[in-house]
């Protein structure tokens, strides 16, 4: 096993033991993929500003998201066939944040049901992410079926209306589970790690779906029905009639617009999440990092502002908290871990991640995450 220090290390590794067509959902973007690549480079270019003679004794990273006591202002980010990366992968992921002490967001599209993770964590609460499919039927008991399961919190996603296009995809021919194809045959037999996993589990599809759409028996159908689901017609209507449906805290995710990011404060939403979905709809949108500023100098005062895209390391969550991010959130970040060394993987991804964060505030000059501003960035260099 090769020494794990740093995020990359773990994607190195998670590419060679998850099967291609898995690898390149989570690892890529849409068209050009110049926002997915704009995401972490544009947090290179922001530069800290080091303190030094300045007493860096009992740090502590720990706050709140929607009033939530986090370890540090880090959730999962929910990501679709994550249970593809590895073996019941979002009950491992869940189990992984739950000892750590961060939120977990499970997917519509994960292959997990919500009923399977509420049982394999013991009834810990988690978030819910929520696509709105036309089928509103299907939407309301997918939201009662989170309610049972004691979901804390709904993460509606906006920018999910239509499908932006990923070639990789597309060239891989994407499904779940994977269609026996030869090259697909190939590709698998040399992930043995992955294979064995996938043997000992029975959840292959999409556990939120499959069994719980009329007509959605099998992956055939499955198929089929989601490519006529997701909805162009959405609105903010829907969102109120969500909200009032649910109950409870409501999280708007996909901001990446000021006039949107109103929107959603007069929505009555507890936080939004400004957002690209990692680059993946949009392709030349600009990156989380850089429309992050302006969406909390107009709505900051108003509600809570989170934000994900590109997050890499625990540097990179220290500067989205000095730009205004009450919360960041990693994906690809935890997908790495997963694919790469299950559950455990996913705990090292929060060690290196707390670790970095812990560390480079001590170099800046503070020792409470709760106080870091943009005192901490060298000025010029980041996003006004």
């Amino acid at each position: 096993m090769p020494v794990i220090t740093n995020i990359e290390d773990l994607r190195i590794l998670a590419k060679s033991r998850v099967p291609r067509m898995f690898y390149d959902y989570a690892d890529s973007g849409s068209w050009t993929e110049s926002t997915y690549r704009a995401n972490s480079a544009d947090f290179q270019a922001i530069k800290l500003r080091q303190r030094v003679a300045i007493n860096m004794e009992n740090r502590s990273t720990a706050s709140t998201m929607i009033g939530q006591k986090v370890a540090m202002p880090v959730a999962i980010a929910p990501t679709g066939l994550t249970g593809m990366q590895c073996a019941d992968g979002e009950i491992k992921a869940a189990r992984a944040a739950k000892k750590f002490g961060i939120p977990f967001t499970l997917s519509t599209m994960s292959i997990c049901s919500i009923e399977d993770v509420a049982k394999e964590t013991g009834g810990h609460p988690f978030w819910f992410q929520l696509y709105v499919m036309r089928d509103r039927d299907f939407i309301e008991r997918l939201i009662d079926r989170a309610k049972a399961a004691h979901c804390s919190a709904l993460v509606i996603t906006l920018d999910l209306q239509i499908l932006g296009q990923r070639h990789k995809d597309l060239k891989n021919g994407l499904s779940a589970p994977p269609k026996l194809t030869v090259p697909n045959i190939v590709n698998m037999m040399t992930k043995v790690r992955w294979g064995l996993g996938m043997l000992g589990t029975k959840r292959h599809g999409f556990g939120n779906i499959v069994g719980h759409v009329k007509g959605v028996e099998n992956m055939g159908s499955l198929s089929e029905w989601t490519a006529k689901q997701f909805d162009p017609a959405l609105s903010w209507n829907d969102v109120e009639w969500i909200k009032k449906r649910w109950g409870g805290k409501v999280i708007i995710k996909g901001i990446q617009d000021v006039e949107d990011a109103r929107l959603a404060v007069n929505s009555g939403a507890d936080a939004m999440i400004v957002s690209n979905h990692g680059g993946r709809q949009l392709d030349g949108a600009p990156s989380s990092i850089t429309a992050l500023p302006a969406i909390v100098d107009a709505v900051g005062k108003d509600i809570e502002v989170h934000m994900d895209g590109g997050i890499r390391s625990g540097q990179d969550v220290l500067k989205a908290r000095a730009l205004g991010a009450r919360g960041t959130y990693i994906g690809r970040a935890f997908l790495y871990g997963l694919g790469a060394m299950g559950e455990e993987g996913v705990t090292k991804t929060l060690e290196i991640i707390h670790k970095e964060l812990d560390l480079t505030m001590a170099f800046c000059g503070h020792t409470n995450i709760e106080n870091v501003d943009k005192g901490i960035l060298l000025p010029g260099t980041y996003p006004a």
